[in-house]
């Protein structure tokens, strides 16, 4: 790395620790704020908060350390790096309801006119549960096809901006995408929706999972892979495709699960174990 790249590499560090700590800030005073007015774990329980602060100390943890030396080595570290930022602080994140702890840390001026935001046509269309989740898959999808292709994706490698800008790319992406499934249960997307939302995102992943995995011949320059190049990508394409998939069944079988719980406790005449069924429809018989 030339000596301007690691000036620039050091200056966005401080950028992003200072981003991230008011980021940190602004919650937190929100936080306070609201249980302070309702009573600690009250609308937003603690669970919330240490989820939140987990994904910050996570995206930081992304960004330094033993994981940002990994990703310098080969193209199967950078991906564990991404895995980390796409699965783990983003529904982190998501998971801390950012939403409203944020909004109470801001003047009351800009208080009033995120509210007027929220009534706006646009943002009313953008609530809509299906529109919700065609924005979120869609930007999700992007985020990930459009970063690892092999011109940004080396582009990336070569200045640390476009690097900072990809893993913003990344964690906004993701906490995008898990904020209508994690977030406040106000915001939650019904359960059907949530559904064809994680599945559709998860077969793009996946198409590009396998193509990395079964590609031939190396799809990157060799100078940003490891010592053995191909064999690089083909475990950086694994990375990519097993965790994601894993990561999205699992959270596909606990929302439809949720899905049926909830449906049994509405309608328990009509939702409930075969025998249940059976001895209502002999009933129904004689």
């Amino acid at each position: 790395m030339s000596a301007a790249a690691s000036v620039e590499a050091g200056l966005l560090t401080i950028l992003l620790a200072v981003a991230v700590a008011l980021l940190a800030a602004g919650y937190g005073r929100g936080v306070h704020e609201l249980w302070a007015r309702r009573g600690a774990g009250e609308v937003l329980p603690g669970w919330r908060v240490a989820a939140f602060g987990a994904g910050v100390l996570i995206v930081l943890a992304a960004d330094g350390g033993p994981l940002a030396v990994l990703a310098q080595r080969s193209f199967a570290g950078h991906m564990t790096q991404h895995m980390v930022l796409l699965l783990v602080a983003g529904p982190l994140l998501a998971a801390g309801a950012a939403g409203l702890p944020l909004s109470l840390a801001c003047p009351l001026r800009l208080r009033r006119r995120l509210a007027r935001l929220r009534s706006a046509r646009g943002t009313r269309w953008l609530r809509r549960p299906v529109n919700t989740a065609l924005v979120a898959g869609a930007v999700q999808t992007l985020v990930l096809w459009v970063w690892h292709l092999p011109i940004p994706y080396v582009a990336a490698l070569d200045r640390p901006a476009v690097h900072a800008l990809e893993h913003v790319c990344f964690v906004a992406g993701s906490w995008l995408l898990w904020a209508p499934i994690l977030g406040a249960p106000r915001h939650r997307l019904p359960a059907p929706v949530a559904l064809l939302l994680l599945v559709g995102t998860m077969l793009p992943a996946s198409a590009l999972g396998a193509a990395l995995t079964f590609a031939p011949r190396p799809v990157y320059p060799l100078r940003a892979l490891g010592p053995d190049p191909l064999a690089d990508q083909q475990l950086a394409g694994l990375l990519m495709w097993a965790p994601m998939d894993v990561a999205v069944l699992v959270a596909a079988l606990t929302v439809f699960l949720r899905w049926l719980l909830r449906l049994q406790r509405q309608h328990p005449d009509e939702v409930g174990p075969p025998e249940r069924a059976s001895a209502r429809t002999e009933g129904v018989l004689r």
